[in-house]
C-alpha cells in the first residue's frame, strides 16, 4: 500500500479501492484497486491526466461516492456499508468540503455560511475556536457580507472556514484555487497549509497544479485509475520531474 509510515496515525484509507461505471461496452474503470492511506495531520495532494481517477478517489474517500469493491475508512469508521443516515451524520460531523466552485448559499451571510454545518446539526460554534479560524483566514470585517458582496479569493476563504469550523478529521479540497487568480490562489494555499502546521488540520486536495502541490507534504499521482508514483515535500519542479517521468502530465 501506498501510504503513512507506520507509527503515523490514519486519517482516510482507501484499501482494493475499484470504482467501476455501467456495463458491457459502456462499462469505465476509474479506479483499479487503489490502496492508500493519508496520515493524519499532514496535507496531501492528488495528481493525475483528466479521467486518471483523482476526483473519484476523493468522492469514495468522502463518502460522496460508492465504490465498486475494496473498503474505504475514515479514522477508525468504515465508510463502505454505512446506512444513509450513518453516511449524512459521518460527512456532516467528521469530513469537511472545499469545493471549486464556492458553494456557498447566496442568500446568507458569509458568518452564516461558515456556520450552516454546525447549525444543521445543533451545535454552537467553540467561541475561542471561532475567533482562530476567522483569524486565520483573515475575515473579521467580512462576515456580514452576502456571497455577492465578496471576491473570489473571499468566497473561498469563506469556504475554508467552514470546512474548518467543525474540526472534521479529515477535509477534502476539490481543485481549491481553480477559479481564482494566482494571488488570491496562493492566499487560500498558505491558509490551507498553516491549519495543517498550527492546528493539526489533515487535508487531501486534488489539483492539477504544481506550485498547488508545492504547498504539500506530499503528492501521490494516479494515471488510468491506478497509483503510479507518490513524491514526499515536493517542490513545483520536482511535480513536473514527477510528471514527465511517470507520463501523468495533466
Amino acid at each position: 500500500m501506498i501510504g503513512t509510515r507506520a507509527a503515523e496515525p490514519v486519517a482516510a484509507r482507501a484499501d482494493d479501492v475499484w470504482k467501476v461505471y455501467g456495463s458491457e461496452e459502456a462499462r469505465v474503470v476509474a479506479l483499479r484497486g487503489v490502496s492508500a492511506s493519508f496520515a493524519r495531520g499532514k496535507f496531501t495532494a492528488i495528481m493525475g491526466p483528466s479521467g486518471s481517477g483523482k476526483s473519484t478517489l476523493m468522492h469514495c474517500l468522502a463518502g460522496l461516492d460508492t465504490v465498486t469493491r475494496g473498503s474505504v475508512h475514515i479514522g477508525g469508521t468504515e465508510v463502505t456499508g454505512l446506512s444513509d443516515k450513518a453516511l449524512t451524520r459521518l460527512r456532516r460531523d467528521r469530513v469537511g468540503f472545499i469545493f471549486q466552485q464556492f458553494n456557498l448559499l447566496p442568500t446568507l451571510t458569509a458568518a452564516e455560511n461558515i456556520r450552516l454545518p454546525l447549525d444543521i446539526a445543533g451545535r454552537k460554534p467553540d467561541p475561542q475556536w471561532w475567533d482562530t479560524v476567522i483569524g486565520t483566514v483573515g475575515l473579521g470585517d467580512r462576515l456580514g457580507h452576502r456571497p455577492n458582496q465578496l471576491s473570489g479569493g473571499q468566497q473561498q476563504r469563506v469556504a475554508c472556514a467552514r470546512a474548518l469550523m467543525s474540526r472534521p478529521d479529515v477535509i477534502f479540497a476539490d481543485e481549491p484555487t481553480g477559479n481564482l487568480d494566482s494571488k488570491a490562489g496562493a492566499e487560500i494555499l498558505s491558509f490551507l497549509r498553516s491549519s495543517v502546521m498550527e492546528h493539526g488540520q489533515t487535508i487531501v486536495m486534488v489539483t492539477h497544479d504544481p506550485v498547488a502541490a508545492s504547498y504539500t507534504d506530499r503528492v501521490v499521482f494516479l494515471a488510468d485509475g491506478a497509483i503510479v508514483s507518490e513524491l514526499e515535500n515536493p517542490t513545483p519542479e520536482t511535480v513536473l520531474e514527477a510528471m514527465k517521468a511517470g507520463e501523468v502530465l495533466v
